[in-house]
Parts: C-alpha cells; structure tokens; sequence
C-alpha cells in the first residue's frame, strides 16, 4: 500500500487455509517459509522506497504532479482490485504455481520499471507491478497455511510479520541510499535478485497445494470495481489542471460512482463465490472496523506519499535523510504490535481502536504545524513516533476484531476484505488529497489562474531550479492543509472506533 506499513495482516487467510501435506520435514517448512518471507519482501520493499523516491523521479522525468501520483496509483488500483481474486486464484489453481506465477510478472515488471525512458511507461510498468503483487501476496499467506499445521501456524505467523517489519524498516533508508548513491531507477532492480531467490525456494520445497472446494474467480466484481476506482482515482487526479466543474472530471466521477454501485450489485447476486461477501457487513462490529479502516489508512496514506516532497523540497533533506527520517515509524510498528496485542487481550479491542487513531491523528495535527526547516529531533520526530504509537496501537486489534466479528468459517475473507479497503483507502487518499493541495495551493497564490497555480505547484514539487519564495511558501502551507485533513480522518476512526465497536469487542451484530 502507498507509504511503507502494511495493511492488517491477513493472518485469517492461514488460519483457514486447509492443512494439505500430511508430514512435510522441518527444513522443508523452514524453506518454505523462506521463500514466502523473500516473495512478500519484494512487495513490502516496494512500497517502502517508491514514495522516497517520487522526488527524484519526478525530476528526472520531468512530470508534473498528477502523472507522479499515477506512479503509485497504478499500482495500488490493481493490487487493490485484485488481491482477492489472487488469493482465489491460489485457492482453484494451487498456491504455489500462483505465486511463483506473481513473482515472475513482478519481477519482469520491476526490470521494466527501472529501465522506463519516460513517465507512461513506468506507470504502465507499476500496473504490472500490482497484478504480481495481487497474485504473489495472497498466494504466500495461503502456502503457510497449507505448510505448517494448526499448533505451528501462529509461530509461522509471528516470523513472517516479524521479517516483513524489518524489511519495511530497512526500505526507506535503503531507497533513499540507492536513490542518492546510484539512481531511482535501482530501488526497482534490486526485486530481480529477490525474485530469483524467492522462486528457486519456493519451486524447490514448496509442496502445491489447492482447495477442492474452491469456487470460480469472481471476475466481473474485480472488473467492475477495477473500473469504477481507476475512474473516480482519474476523476480526483485530474482537478488540479482541469477544474472541479470541469464535465469531464465530473463524468469520470459519476462513471466511477455508477461502477462501484454495479459492483455492490453483483456482488449481492454472486452470494457464496463473491470476492466481497456483502453478508459480512451485517456484523456491527466488521462494519465499523472496516469504516475505521478506511479513514485511518486514508490518512496514513496520504501522509506517508505527502511528507517525502515536504522534507525533500522544504526541509532540505537528501533522499537517504527523509527515508531515515521515517524509520522510528517502521520501528515502532514493528516492536509494538506484540505489545499492542496483549493489551488487546487485556482490554478489549473498543479503547484501543479509539486511543490509537487519535494518537495518530495527533502525530498528523503536529505535522500541520511544524516547521520542516527545524532539526529533525525538534520538529519531526515528535510526530512521527505519535504517528507510529497510534498505528501500532491500531493494528492488532483492528485484525483480531475483523476475525472474530466474521467466525472461523469467513475469517480469511474477511480479513482480505479488509486488507483491501486499507489499500483502496491509501489509493484514493493520494488522488483525493493531490485535490486538496491545488486548493489550498492556488488559494494561496492570490491572482494567478488555475494553469498558472498547477505549472507553479509542479516547479515545487519537482525541484525545479528558480522556485519563487511565495510558491514555496503557499506549497508549505497547503502541505500543512493536507496534514490537518489526514489528522481529521484519524481522528474521526477514532470516533467511529468507540461509538460502533461492541463493548466486549467480539459481537458481531
């Protein structure tokens, strides 16, 4: 998803996954686990160092704003469309083709990311990239599961979250080294070794595994929702040069609103192979995390993609120091889930999806204010560490209460279902809030036209050289607009957390 943390984990998806191989050896599992870790590091690497990297490459390929945006939207709109459909797929066709199947259109993508001689093709590329990662992430999760057994699967579990939070750690750091040291174009290279790494395992140990229950792909709800996001994700990406009134912005947005309202439709219809069951959303307290999902990660999401460009381009950091800048976030989620669990089993999941949020919508509120051009101790820091105590505080229970608000029988769908609506969340936030920082920019650019204010805007943020000081410091106060807006929606999950979530936490109407 957009930034460097994951989605809620789709921990469900291993606890009911059917255990296949009756007495695969240890260092069978042990590789096999392996080759899921290196598979998944390459997704979670990818989205940890692109949002560094956008800078830079904005510069390089000389786009403006919204083509730059697409370099992450085109890749979150098809994970976002597909991941369910590639967790089915595993399921029908056998898991481990599926990923091996994920990694090699990921990696072959990746080699065309990096070596893109212009903006269309990347965003092409990143396409790609997100069909690889909606088969391979899916596919990795289910390949434990059918792996390890019932006694051994939460320790599988704990490892592969455990590595992944290291790999998301060390991404932003790393991709701001390799984008500083070598070129933006390494970050995208450096999957093809992991791949390599990845396949050869997983071909080698892994046991095929499927689901003889498992029902046809639901290929008409991934299209349609694929359309129907893609339109509206167009429709708000498009404002900044044509206008809010333009009609054809407006006929994007209602063409995408009538797709998302078919979907809901098929989806009613498909009832038991439906990639989005909408019997789920009869449960008070699914409803409620998933709404809670939405905002917080809307949030999350715009933050995470907005921060690098303010650092970049008004605190004067290096790619290597905004990445670095970042990481006592990754830590923090990293280490302090654990934490946040046991609390969970403590209190009960209501408090901590109020508290959590509202600690990060905190983070985001001091973010609005602070001045980049302060030490990274006194002004940063602050926010970031709020920002990652308020996300890990989230995460656990958010998972445990979408799985026990669905019942073992739906628990992998249902904590899909929400690993989805996180990445939509973090798709739409980027298009959403590209809006809201042409607002406020222009507003702050008293006397220019639109046009003017958008060729303004794209001098800021791609480091163009003569930037005048007033477009500077409008772009440093629509950065701070967008800030208090990402701080309101964490604020309103918050909210939401405790006026839907049941008290005892596990109810599901």
């Amino acid at each position: 998803m957009v930034g460097f943390t994951r989605p809620p984990c789709d921990a469900g998806l291993i606890q009911a996954t059917v255990y296949f191989d009756a007495d695969p050896s240890q260092l069978r599992k042990r590789l096999t686990l392996a080759a899921t870790i290196v598979g998944s590091s390459m997704a979670f690497l990818d989205s940890s160092v692109v949002n560094i990297a956008l800078p830079a490459i904005q510069h390089k390929l000389h786009s403006d704003a919204a083509a730059t945006q697409w370099i992450v939207n085109a890749y979150m709109l098809l994970l976002s469309a597909l991941v369910l459909i590639g967790g089915s797929a595993a399921d029908l066709y056998g898991r481990r083709r599926i990923f091996v199947l994920g990694i090699a259109v990921f990696a072959a993508a990746s080699i065309a990311c990096g070596l893109s001689p212009n903006i269309e093709t990347l965003i092409v590329s990143r396409a790609v990239q997100g069909v690889g990662a909606a088969l391979l992430t899916p596919s990795s999760l289910a390949m434990l599961g059918a792996t390890f057994d019932e006694h051994e699967r939460s320790q599988a579990i704990g490892i592969w979250a455990g590595a992944g939070a290291l790999m998301l750690a060390a991404g932003p750091p790393l991709g701001g080294w390799l984008v500083d040291q070598v070129s933006w174009r390494a970050i995208f290279l450096l999957n093809v070794p992991l791949a390599l790494a990845a396949a050869g395992l997983a071909l080698r140990f892994a046991c095929e595994s499927s689901d003889p229950h498992a029902k046809q792909l639901d290929w008409s709800g991934a299209v349609t929702v694929a359309i129907g996001l893609a339109a509206i994700t167009w429709g708000l990406s498009a404002i900044p040069a044509a206008g809010v009134r333009d009609k054809t912005v407006l006929a994007a947005l209602g063409a995408g609103t009538g797709f998302v309202a078919l979907f809901v439709a098929i989806e009613a219809r498909l009832h038991e192979w439906a990639m989005m069951p909408l019997g789920l959303y009869r449960s008070r307290n699914f409803s409620t995390t998933n709404a809670l999902t939405l905002l917080l990660y809307f949030a999350l999401g715009g933050a995470l993609y907005y921060l690098p460009f303010g650092l970049i381009r008004l605190g004067g950091y290096s790619a290597t120091q905004a990445g670095s800048a970042l990481l006592p976030f990754a830590l923090i989620m990293g280490f302090g889930a654990s934490f946040a669990g046991s609390l969970t089993d403590r209190l009960g999941p209501r408090l901590l999806l109020t508290i959590g949020p509202i600690i990060a919508g905190c983070g985001l509120a001091l973010l609005a204010v602070v001045d980049l051009r302060q030490s990274f101790w006194v002004g940063v820091l602050p926010s970031i560490v709020l920002l990652g105590v308020g996300m890990s505080t989230t995460v656990p229970p958010l998972t445990s209460t979408v799985m026990a608000a669905a019942g073992k029988v739906h628990a992998g769908i249902a904590s899909g279902v929400n690993n989805a609506v996180a990445r939509i969340a973090g798709l739409l936030a980027v298009a959403a809030l590209g809006a809201v920082l042409f607002a406020s920019f222009s507003h702050e650019l008293v006397g220019t036209t639109p046009s003017q204010a958008n060729e303004a805007m794209n001098a800021v943020m791609s480091g163009q050289s003569g930037v005048q000081e007033q477009a500077a410091a409008a772009f440093e106060r629509a950065l701070h607009t967008v800030m208090l807006v990402t701080a309101a929606c964490a604020a309103l999950a918050g909210l939401i957390g405790w006026l839907g979530i049941e008290p005892n936490g596990a109810a599901g109407s």
